[in-house]
This record gives structure tokens, sequence and C-alpha cells, in this order.
């Protein structure tokens, strides 16, 4: 599929317009300069073609961010990996050294390049629209990102000079989706460019780095799926800037969005009630997890500490304790694969299908001998069990009283099904049904 890059300097509305041509909210829009600091990427479709679209930080030199040297080099990127390059300038404040300095990058690249001159809302700011000719890069395009006019000779244009490809199917539709979780800064990003093997994050000591949920093919190692690293879920006291609270949210609809979430702990500070918290989000959203304790190499040991360390650590995630758990140091590149077997094994535990029979014959032996306890003089039978057709293990068990059956007995019996099928990782949902 070919691909499209937004280029430009900070805030001209690069992801303003990404939002419009991929269709939703995927992309941070806010007035503060230097929002987006990571190549975001979505899919567009006009006229029967559709083109990958990535939406990228603003170039800038010379400033004071800590992050601007990390978005040119992803800016760079971006335009090396395009097709076509969309190239974003500002009618209000006309031709500045950035854009010249932009415009001197491109013609360097030899790409197909196509100038849209963004905030042209109004017919006399048509006017301010004509000294853009003045970078040499040909045509330009008059549009407004913010309520869509002139987008659609924009996108006219995209297409046209878009190379020629032939028609396929996405391969990756049905590849399962691994979310990278945890707190800001505990090395969601460092373990994202450790697997792929490239600078695909940007990654600073500063927490909150990241701000979007970045989606990443993965094929590795006999491994495949879809990557998708997210900003780091803080409390909500701590969130004070806007963007950061839609960062959140992303995060959040990624979890929402996935298979497996590989939730992310800092090995120094623990698991503290935000990560309690991100954990507890995982189960309730019924994804598959791997816990991965980072950053061991900075902790203290003796012959014991790891044990003892995963121990406490079951304890403070109880019930759920059926979770594989991982100690890595990403900087040190050490037990990464260990991640990647835990995540297989995880996702094929989430999607396995039991047969009925193979549950009747395994279980109802164990409720025979263990029955649920009588309940005001009754007695509850249950007859026989099936597994749902649901996207994460749920069983149906069918009785003549599943009022009766009370939470102690279902964790019973979530116990009995985890004893005898591997469902390690996989948070488990069952429900009594009237026979």
């Amino acid at each position: 599929m070919s691909l499209v890059a937004i280029v430009g300097r900070p805030n001209v509305g690069k992801s303003t317009l990404f939002n419009r041509l991929v269709g939703m909210r995927q992309a941070i829009v806010d007035p503060t300069e230097g929002v987006t600091r990571d190549r975001h990427y979505g899919r567009c479709e006009w006229c029967g073609r559709e083109f990958s679209v990535v939406d990228t930080g603003g170039y800038t030199t010379n400033s004071e961010d800590v992050f601007e040297s990390a978005i040119r080099e992803q800016v760079q990127i971006a335009i090396n990996e395009a097709d076509v390059v969309l190239f974003m300038v500002e009618a209000a404040t006309g031709v500045t050294d950035y854009d010249s300095e932009i415009a001197d990058v491109l013609r360097r690249a030899k790409k197909p390049v196509v100038l849209c001159v963004n905030k042209v809302d109004s017919g006399e700011k048509m006017f301010d629209a004509y000294q853009f000719y003045s970078l040499g890069l040909g045509e330009i395009y008059s549009i407004s990102a913010a309520n869509g006019s002139g987008t659609g000779d924009l996108l006219d244009e995209i297409v046209r000079v878009l190379p020629d490809e032939p028609e396929v199917e996405d391969p990756h539709k049905d590849l399962p989706r691994i979310a990278i979780v945890g707190k800001p800064n505990v090395g969601k990003s460092s373990i994202t460019n450790a697997l792929l093997g490239e600078e695909r994050n940007i990654v600073t000591p500063v927490a909150g780095t990241t701000r979007d949920s970045i989606e990443t093919y993965y094929n590795k190692f006999g491994h495949e799926f879809m990557l998708v690293d997210t900003a780091g879920i803080r409390r909500k006291t701590k969130v004070h800037e806007d963007l950061e609270f839609y960062s959140v949210m992303r995060s959040i609809r990624a979890i929402e969005h996935s298979d497996v979430c590989v939730m992310m702990i800092d090995a120094t500070t623990g698991m503290e009630a935000q990560d309690m918290n991100i954990f507890n989000l995982i189960l309730k959203n019924r994804k598959g997890c791997v816990l991965v304790v980072n950053k061991w190499d900075l902790f203290i040991k003796d012959s014991n500490t790891l044990r003892d360390y995963e121990k406490a650590l079951r304890e403070r995630i109880a019930p759920f304790t059926d979770v594989p758990i991982v100690f890595t140091s990403v900087l040190k590149m050490q037990r990464i694969s260990d991640v990647l077997d835990a995540v297989a094994r995880v996702y094929e535990n989430y999607s396995r299908k039991i047969s009925t029979a193979r549950l009747n014959e395994e279980l109802l032996p164990i409720i025979e001998e263990t029955p649920p306890p009588s309940t005001k003089g009754k007695y509850i039978k249950i007859k026989y069990i099936t597994q749902l057709p649901t996207r994460f293990p749920s069983f149906a068990f069918f009785c003549n009283l599943p009022q009766y059956i009370k939470d102690p007995y279902k964790r019973f019996l979530e116990n009995q099904l985890r004893a005898k099928f591997d469902l390690t990782g996989c948070p488990i949902q069952i429900f009594c049904r009237q026979k």
C-alpha cells in the first residue's frame, strides 16, 4: 500500500488534516506546539484508491525542546519511507525560514511533493496562499483542515501522483493485537524499539514522551502480530494538560481493542496503586495479560530475590494470579525474547476453543464430587458446560437454580478450568444459566 507523509513546521494543522483524512480522532490535536512527537499511521480511501497516511512531528531546528532532534529524525525517516510527501504550510504566517528549509530537504528527497496551504477559510485568505509559489514546489492547494474545504481537490492530486500498485487485501486484519501498557517512563517505547530493532518511537528520560498509541506490524523470530505502544497511564489527579488527557483515553481505547496486554512495571518501585488500576482495567476488559518487570538490572539482588519478588507480586494481584511474569532489562536487551514467547502463549490460550464434550468429560465428575452448597434446603445440580462464542474464554454452566451459585463456588469452577486446561494469562468469565 502506498504511503503519504504529512510534513511541515509545528502547529500548521498536520494532525487536524491527518484526522480528517483517516476519518477519526486518531492523532491528538491541541493548540500547544509540538504535540505530535511520533510518526502516526492511519488509512485513507479516496475514489476507490486506498493509501496509508503518516502524521509526523513538526520539523524544527535550534529550539530548546528536548525532543527536537528526535522529531527531526522521525520526519526524515517518514520522508524516506513515503511514496508521496504532503508538505503543509500556513497562509496567515506566510513563508518562514522553516518552510524554506523543509522545501530544500524535500527537493533533495526527489519524491513527489504536494504543497498544501492550510487555514485558507475565507476568500480574502486565498491571496495569502500565492506567496508559497516562491518555494518552487509547483502547484499549491489551498485548504482548511478544520472545516474540510479544499480537501477534495487535494486528495484528487494525491491519488493522481501516487505510484500504481496492484490491489492487495490487508494481510494484517486478522493478526493478534498486542498493546504495551503501563505508567509513564517504565520502558514501553524502549521495548517496542528493542523488539523492532529500529528507533520507531522517540525515547527520552522525560515521563510522558509518547502521547499517541503507535501501531506497528511485527514479524520476526517466528512471531507475527500488530504491536501497539501506548502513552503512560497516570492517575487522574496527575493529568493536567488536555493533550495528556487524550493520551490516557487513547491508551485505554488501545487496551479495549487489543487481544493481549503486555503490562510493564518498574522493578525499583514495584506494583504501585496506579499499576493495580491499569491491571484491573485489563481484567475489566477481559484481555490476556503478560506482566513485565523492567529495569531488573537496577534491583539489588541475592539468591532468593527473584522468587520472593514474584511471590509478593502474585499476592498483590490476587485473585487473578495465573499470569506469566517476565523479568527484563530492556536497555541491556535481557530476556526480551521471553516476553515474545509469553505473549504468544497467552494469545494461544486466549483464542483456544475447548469442545463441549471435553469440558463435560473433565469437569462434571469434579462437580459431582464437590457440588455447589445447597441454599434454603434446595440442591443445585449442574447438568452440562459449554464454551461461549466470545473473543475471550467464557463458559456457561447450565443448572437448575443458577441464582443460588455464589462467587466462591464460581472461583472454584475457574480454578478447575485452569487446572484442566491451559488458560494462563487469560481472565475467565463464568455464567450460570437456567437449564
